[in-house]
C-alpha cells in the first residue's frame, strides 16, 4: 500500500479532536453522578464488546493468548485501560479537562528517562532541554509562585496517570512486537473491564444516571460518545495513521489533542486558562516534543508501544502520545 502522509496525519487530527471532546464528554458524565471507576468500567467494557465483534469479524484465532501472555495483557490492560483513565477521570473531576491532560502527556519524558536510567540506553542531549522545558511548563500550569489554585488531588492524580501511562507504554511496546494492535487492545479492554466489574460489581451501577441529563444533554448519550467516539472509532483511526505515518510523526500531529481539549472545555465548560497556564501548555507540548525526538532517535531504545493504540492508544505498534484517556 502506497503511503499518504497527508491522509495519515488528517486522522490523527480527526483522532485528537475526537479524544479531545472526549474529555468534556467524560465530565459531564462524573458531574451527574456517575464516579470515576463506574465511568472507566463502562468504557471499558464497551470498548472490549465494540473490538470484540470486530475481532471476531476478522477472524477468532487472533485472540488466541498462552499462560505466558497472561502477564503480560493483564499489566498492559490494568496500568493502560483501567488505571490510566481512572486517574485521568478523577483528575478532569477536580482539576480543568485541559490541565488534566497536560500533566498526563508528560509520560513520554517519564519513557525516555526510563530508557536513560532505568535501561542505560544513550539519548540525545535534548531530552534534558525538553525536561525542563515541561518542568517550567507545568509550574507554570500550576502558577506554583503563588497560592496553588489547582486542587492538590487532581495534580497527584494527574501525575500518578503519566507515571502509569509510562508503564503502559513500556509494556505495551513488548506486546505489540507479539500481538497485532486489535486484538492486543481487545484483550486489554476486556481484562480493565473483568477487572473494574470485580472491584465495583455490576449490580451496583447506577443506571438511573443514564436517563438524567448533564450539561443539556442525556446521560445515556454521552456514555454511549465516551465508547463510540472517545474510544472505539479513534483507536481505528490512529490504528490506520500508522500505515501512512512513522510512530513519532503520529504522536506529535498528536498532540493537537490538548489544544482541542483545552478549547472544547472554554467553550462548553467555561474553563478559560490564564495566560501563565497558556505559556505552560506551549512549553510541555515543546519540551514532549523534544523527549519524543530524543528517545525515538536512540540507537536500542524500547520499542515504541502501539499507539494504541490506538489507545490512544492507537492500534499501532510502536508509542505515541496518543493515551487512551482522552
Amino acid at each position: 500500500m502506497t503511503a499518504r502522509p497527508a491522509l495519515g496525519a488528517a486522522m490523527v487530527v480527526a483522532s485528537g479532536a475526537l479524544f479531545a471532546v472526549n474529555g468534556t464528554v467524560s465530565k459531564l458524565v462524573l458531574r451527574a453522578g456517575m464516579d470515576p471507576l463506574q465511568l472507566t468500567t463502562l468504557r471499558a467494557t464497551g470498548a472490549f464488546v465494540g473490538l470484540l465483534a470486530l475481532a471476531l469479524t476478522l477472524g477468532a484465532r487472533r485472540l488466541r493468548f498462552t499462560r505466558r501472555e497472561l502477564p503480560l495483557l493483564l499489566g498492559y490492560g490494568l496500568a493502560g485501560f483501567l488505571l490510566v483513565p481512572l486517574l485521568y477521570f478523577i483528575s478532569i473531576s477536580r482539576l480543568p479537562v485541559g490541565i488534566a491532560l497536560l500533566f498526563e502527556y508528560t509520560a513520554p519524558l517519564l519513557v525516555a528517562l526510563w530508557a536513560r536510567f532505568g535501561q542505560h540506553q544513550p539519548v540525545r542531549p535534548q531530552l534534558w532541554i525538553g525536561l525542563s522545558l515541561s518542568l517550567a511548563g507545568l509550574a507554570g500550569v500550576a502558577e506554583i509562585w503563588g497560592d496553588l489554585r489547582l486542587n492538590p488531588v487532581g495534580i497527584v492524580a494527574g501525575l500518578g496517570a503519566a507515571a502509569l501511562l509510562a508503564v503502559y507504554y513500556v509494556i505495551g511496546g513488548h506486546g505489540a512486537a507479539r500481538r497485532d494492535p486489535l486484538s492486543l487492545t481487545c484483550l486489554a479492554f476486556g481484562f480493565a473491564a473483568a477487572a473494574g466489574a470485580v472491584i465495583r460489581p455490576w449490580w451496583r451501577f447506577p443506571a438511573h444516571l443514564l436517563g438524567v441529563s448533564s450539561g443539556g444533554l442525556p446521560v445515556w448519550l454521552l456514555c454511549c460518545y465516551v465508547v463510540v467516539l472517545g474510544s472505539i472509532v479513534p483507536y481505528l483511526l490512529v490504528s490506520a495513521a500508522l500505515r501512512h505515518l512513522p510512530p513519532t510523526s503520529t504522536g506529535i500531529v498528536g498532540m493537537v489533542e490538548p489544544v482541542f481539549a483545552g478549547a472544547v472545555a472554554w467553550f462548553a465548560l467555561g474553563e478559560a486558562l490564564t495566560l501563565f497556564q497558556l505559556a505552560g501548555a506551549a512549553l510541555i507540548l515543546a519540551g514532549v516534543v523534544l523527549a519524543e525526538t530524543a528517545r525515538t532517535a536512540a540507537a536500542g531504545m524500547v520499542p515504541e508501544p502501539s499507539a494504541i493504540e490506538a489507545d490512544r492508544p492507537g492500534g499501532p505498534t510502536a508509542v505515541t502520545t496518543e493515551t487512551f484517556a482522552g
